[in-house]
């Protein structure tokens, strides 16, 4: 949510604008849902309306090569006050001569045009004088969001597997975006965001030096009062009553208060009251919409994005190891014993290609499912622990029994 809907954000949202301000890099870093987008829309659209600095958001999520993130870049970056006319230079060749930005050039057209002047050639150069463009047009936040699928994406085939040439073409791009961070600190701030985490992706073909140039800020969901503070703010928005019993009751079913969640529930609860109709939500409603929305079948819709991010970032072998362990942990009371992570270490000795259980379990604490405890790992979200089981609980449970 940004503008008059941005809530429950303005210390992180301050962070961020401190940062900025110094010129630093910034990885933001979250499980999924936690609203990285939304905070970092939040703030360029402040930045920009205060006449801070310039501001720009480039979406990387349909990129597949570096080509296609320079193209993004320089697109998003032409309508900032001095960057269009060293980009109308530099795509000379591809652009109309003294053309103007708006006036004789739709912006899907100039994204194509400007497409078609980088290849892979030329990439590294062009990308390095955009970035300078920028630094000349005084200080600008640059929020590269979906970074992390571009990574993925390059060092992996369709069959999710990393290869050597897909490590390579990774390595030459970040080591590109860490030199123009270095170069034009101070004048560029990046902002990198994803909703897939870009830590262990990089750890499991070790290029984690690639990202030291950025600071990490780590987005915590919200408390428990934040949550329902949101509840009542929405249900004062629509005219609705949510007691305090009530709004309880919710953040006690999810346990972890992912804003995308409790803004979720509170849909399917409104939604269940004007079909009611009703003005007055109930404990019970809260039970009826949990089991029957919350974890129906649009809820299991939500639950296969999480599934598709899942298996990108770890690949076929280790995704499948991945949901026996997860499946394992929501049919045990929503915990992984270390005796479970045992067992599954000694299966993959006897494979032909073993995953590494690290890896895995790296990538499921950072991106939120579980956490480290004394005797193994846990569910953090209820909502998570409860799609889970009764996605695949059931399935689980059969190949148990004798």
């Amino acid at each position: 949510m940004v503008g008059d809907r941005f809530f429950g954000r303005e210390a992180e949202l301050e962070a961020l604008t401190e940062r900025v301000r110094e010129g630093t890099h910034t990885l933001l870093t979250a499980q999924r849902r936690m609203g990285k987008t939304s905070l970092v829309r939040e703030l360029l659209r402040r930045l920009k309306d205060s006449g801070q600095c310039e501001a720009i958001f480039v979406d990387l999520e349909s990129a597949a090569t570096p080509a296609d993130a320079v193209a993004e870049i320089a697109f998003q970056s032409s309508a900032t006050r001095g960057a269009w006319s060293w980009i109308r230079r530099l795509f000379a060749n591809v652009l109309p001569p003294d053309a103007e930005l708006n006036a004789h050039i739709p912006g899907v057209d100039l994204k194509m045009k400007l497409r078609a002047g980088v290849d892979a050639g030329n990439w590294r150069h062009n990308g390095d004088q955009v970035f300078a463009a920028l630094a000349r047009d005084g200080q600008v936040a640059l929020a590269l969001d979906e970074l992390p699928i571009l990574v993925n994406r390059l060092l992996k085939g369709n069959d999710h597997r990393v290869t050597a040439e897909g490590r390579r073409a990774t390595d030459e791009f970040l080591s590109w975006l860490r030199k123009n961070g270095q170069e034009h600190q101070g004048s560029v701030s990046m902002i990198l965001s994803g909703s897939v985490s870009l830590e262990p992706i990089l750890q499991q073909v070790g290029l984690s030096a690639h990202a030291n140039i950025f600071s990490a800020l780590d987005l915590k969901p919200w408390d428990d009062e934040t949550a329902m503070e949101c509840l009542a703010a929405l249900a004062k928005t629509y005219d609705i009553d949510l007691p305090t019993a009530v709004r309880k009751e919710m953040c006690r079913r999810l346990r972890r208060q992912i804003p995308h969640h409790v803004q979720r529930f509170f849909d399917v609860l409104h939604e269940h009251l004007r079909r009611t109709p009703r003005k007055v939500a109930s404990v019970d409603d809260v039970s009826h919409v949990y089991d029957h929305d919350m974890l129906g079948v649009h809820g299991q819709m939500d639950m296969a994005h999480y599934e598709e991010r899942l298996r990108m970032v770890l690949g076929d072998e280790a995704y499948r190891v991945a949901l026996e362990m997860l499946t394992e942990a929501a049919v045990t009371g929503g915990r992984l014993s270390c005796d479970a992570i045992a067992r599954q270490r000694e299966r993959q000795a006897s494979e032909s290609n073993p995953v590494r259980i690290e890896d895995v379990l790296h990538t499921l604490e950072h991106d939120g499912y579980l956490a480290r405890e004394a005797d193994g790992y846990c569910f953090t979200s209820g909502l998570l622990e409860d799609w889970w089981r009764v996605r695949y609980g059931r399935a689980q449970t059969q190949r148990a029994q004798p």
